[in-house]
């Protein structure tokens, strides 16, 4: 899974905006925690429905046929990036060594990695440029970053944890205007609102119910 999100979520991000790919990234992961939890054999409450519906009509509103809609081909990959993603978050909810046990998946992830990017090599693509900002993304601002989410999550609770992660896309599409001069997609705010509020009352909804707390 971990393999399958990184190549995906790379590819998507060719087609992709940033702010649009993190909404669908983001949002997908959401639904898919939410559809495994169901086939578990947790019901859903009222509000949960109306989130996860109005969650998957930003989906439709922003796939709408028309030059705003972003490239199928990056959706469906993003998408396939986000539903990775959940499952190996699952996959480790049981986990006593968060951190070794990650450490180990990327190493398991290498060599399939390494086979995928030899013709890459091969073919003359790479750059000096590229090289450096792909070691900067991986080892500085990933890294760095997932060490301070960890840090700061000792002090939030899971409500106030899940309702912040909202403000992932948000972040992302404004980092795209200031830093590569994307254009704000017509259907991106609306469809930010649908998607994000949805999940907001799914968070806000499956942390004040007890029979939820385990798939929380």
């Amino acid at each position: 899974m971990l393999f399958v999100y990184a190549i995906t979520f790379s590819l998507a991000y060719i087609t992709l905006d940033t702010g649009t790919g993190a909404l669908i990234l983001f949002g997908s992961l959401q639904v898919t925690v939410v559809v495994v939890t169901m086939r578990s054999g947790a019901r859903l409450s009222i509000s949960e429905w109306i989130g996860l519906m109005l969650a998957l009509f930003g989906f439709v509103y922003l796939m709408l046929p028309g030059a705003s809609a972003p490239p199928i081909g990056g959706f469906l990959l993003m998408v396939c990036a986000g539903a990775s993603t959940a499952i190996y978050t699952l996959a480790g909810r049981d986990s006593t060594q968060p951190l070794r046990d990650t450490y180990f998946n990327f190493l398991r992830t290498a060599p399939m990695l390494v086979l995928l990017l030899v013709p890459i090599f091969l073919g003359g693509k790479v750059s000096s440029e590229g090289v450096f900002y792909a070691v900067i993304s991986g080892s500085v601002t990933s890294g760095l970053g997932y060490a301070v989410w960890y840090s700061a999550l000792r002090g939030l609770s899971a409500m106030q944890a899940g309702v912040l992660q909202l403000l992932v896309p948000v972040i992302a599409a404004l980092g795209g205007m200031v830093f590569v001069s994307e254009p704000l997609a017509p259907r991106l705010p609306i469809s930010s609102l649908l998607i994000l509020g949805g999940i907001m009352v799914l968070v806000l909804t499956r942390n004040r119910s007890p029979q939820h707390d385990t798939a929380s």
